[in-house]
């Protein structure tokens, strides 16, 4: 990745105020104007001309070739800016994301198709198909990634040519303060549940911040001797909310860009393992316990798109066994719903946990023996997560106003939305250009993979199976009548 230089705006704020500023055209939904509808919504298709749409449902009678190009035009408006901000050779800056953007769509594209994202029966059933890959719209993410290692580790000069705007945090801080308003919603809309629900995933945050990181922490150091700088992060990205966290994390305490971003590949990764293996483990085994199994995947599942799907296929596998073994018809999206909500419990404290991370390392790690000011614990706090404490407080606040304010937002967030997943494209695009393959041996990969496997099967999954148990055994969702 290009050199950072020393003057202009930090890619931090920079990332805080290109968020807030999609954030911002998102609520023109709130005075009838809808800014964003004609961003690109990509759809899973097997015919490619039903691929492209525009978000809005208004502007359906614009081609979907248009609502991409706009949306191109839009980001690159964007990012041009910051990257005058930031004091970077603004014309390189602008053929490199352009080609950035275009490679990492394509991928996003290839994703989409059905083949290879279809995870349920009733879209295989949709679209005509006896059989997918199942790894959802996600696989997007692994083809940018595999797609930039190549440029990055077999075309040297063609990575050369995107250097200025390979950023990957950048793009990365960037989606996480739209994510906020996302999670705002969802939150909010979480607060109409069973009580119940509320609680068993209020719970959820117990487990992931104060069972899951220490024990991940305490193994990276004792027993695979990493330094403080990876173990952090590494603990953030197993126990927390992956990508999210261990960005988070890593600005917290100051970690430099490889360690975030070698983390980050791994949770993508590992997620689509998971996808692929617990839904039908729980199946075989939680049929009868059918909110154990969606918390289950909320709990163990470490992206929010992997653990969205995890749960919908785990909703339709375990109606499928109970409607054969027993008779018994649930109602459809509980098991969803348990896996959402109490994954975005988990989500919501981030923010909270970046704080507390950078008040211990400026505390007691990194400024032992002085005394520890306000000025620079706000100097060292990410300030992309208070754009993303920003985005989630102002919509939920908004939300929870009235029960028309919340179908607004929801409108609201499917623009802000588009620009966030497109963010993350381009970002797992970009880390596998920064990832040199020799480089990232040396600076340990297999150590941390290592890491990864043993604490994630080793007691990740099955304390997030007893905590889930412990909470949601013997809750059952509603059963279809008549």
């Amino acid at each position: 990745m290009a050199e950072e230089k020393k003057k202009g705006l930090s890619e931090d704020w920079l990332s805080f105020w290109m968020g807030l500023f999609i954030f911002v055209l998102g609520l023109g939904m709130f005075i009838g104007i809808d800014f964003l509808g004609w961003g690109i919504k990509t759809n899973m298709w097997v015919d490619l001309t039903k691929a492209l749409s525009p978000v809005s449902g208004a502007l359906k009678g614009m081609p979907g070739i248009t609502s991409l190009f706009l949306t191109y035009l839009f980001m690159l408006f964007l990012t041009v800016i910051g990257a005058a901000a930031m004091e970077v050779r603004v014309s390189r800056f602008i053929w490199g994301f352009t080609l950035i953007f275009w490679i990492s769509y394509g991928c996003f594209l290839l994703g989409s198709f059905a083949n290879i994202a279809a995870n349920t029966p009733a879209q295989l059933k949709s679209f005509g198909i006896t059989w997918s890959l199942k790894l959802t719209g996600e696989s997007g993410f692994i083809i940018a990634l595999i797609a930039g290692l190549i440029v990055g580790n077999f075309i040297p000069g063609f990575a050369k040519v995107l250097e200025e705007a390979t950023r990957p945090e950048l793009y990365i801080k960037t989606a996480i303060v739209i994510l906020g308003a996302l999670l705002g919603v969802k939150a909010a809309g979480s607060l109409t549940l069973a009580s119940a629900v509320l609680f068993r995933g209020l719970c959820a945050i117990i487990e992931a911040y104060l069972i899951y990181w220490a024990l991940v922490y305490f193994i990276a150091r004792k027993y695979f001797k990493f330094s403080r700088e990876w173990a952090a992060p590494l603990a953030s990205g197993i126990s927390i909310c992956g990508v999210s966290a261990a960005i988070a994390t890593g600005a917290a305490i100051r970690a430099r860009p490889v360690v975030p971003i070698m983390v980050s590949s791994l949770v993508v990764i590992f997620a689509v393992v998971e996808l692929i293996l617990l839904p039908f483990i729980a199946q075989a085994f939680l049929w009868a316990e059918p909110l154990v199994a969606g918390a289950w995947m909320g709990l163990a599942v470490k992206t929010d798109g992997a653990a969205v799907a995890s749960g919908a296929i785990t909703d339709a596998l375990i109606r499928a066994k109970a409607l054969a073994a027993v008779g018994i018809n649930y109602k459809e999206g509980w098991m969803t719903m348990t896996a959402t909500t109490v994954k975005i419990f988990i989500d919501i404290f981030i923010g909270v946990w970046a704080f507390i991370l950078a008040v211990i390392w400026c505390a007691k790690i990194e400024c032992v023996g002085g005394r520890v000011s306000a000025s620079e614990i706000w100097e060292r706090f990410p300030k992309f997560v208070l754009g993303y404490a920003i985005t989630f407080i102002l919509m939920l606040l908004i939300c929870l106003s009235s029960p028309a304010a919340l179908k607004t937002a929801n409108d609201a967030v499917a623009g802000m939305d588009t620009f966030r997943v497109l963010f993350f494209v381009l970002t797992f695009f970009t880390i596998g250009v920064v990832s040199n393959f020799k480089k990232l041996w040396e600076e340990g990969i297999g150590r941390l993979a290592a890491v990864y496997v043993l604490c994630l099967f080793g007691f990740i999954i099955w304390i997030g199976l007893l905590i889930s148990w412990i909470f949601f055994h013997g809750v059952k969702p509603p059963v279809v009548t008549g």
